[in-house]
């Protein structure tokens, strides 16, 4: 299977956001797609683009650091509040 680099990730983000999906960084423990907030008709129109991208691009797993730390770097991410314990 082909292997993404660290160059490719600005493209992968764009080919993800065309396709519809909210992709942003959880804090710093990662990424989502955001494709969980689509309806499901519009998440069955998606699934196949998203396979697509996943084949052009390849195994992206090592890139999760570097994926997230782009999509913070361009305002797509979502914060989250450390557990205090509180609740």
């Amino acid at each position: 299977m082909k292997t993404m680099q660290e160059k490719d990730i600005p493209a992968f983000v764009q080919a993800v956001v065309d396709a519809g999906c909210n992709i942003c960084a959880i804090g710093n423990l990662g990424y989502v797609f955001g494709d969980a907030d689509l309806t499901p008709a519009q998440r069955r129109a998606v699934e196949p683009q998203l396979r697509r991208i996943a084949e052009i691009y390849g195994e992206r797993d090592h890139l999760m650091d570097e994926i997230a730390v782009y999509l913070r770097s361009i305002g797509r991410h979502v914060e989250v509040e450390p557990k205090t314990g509180v609740s």
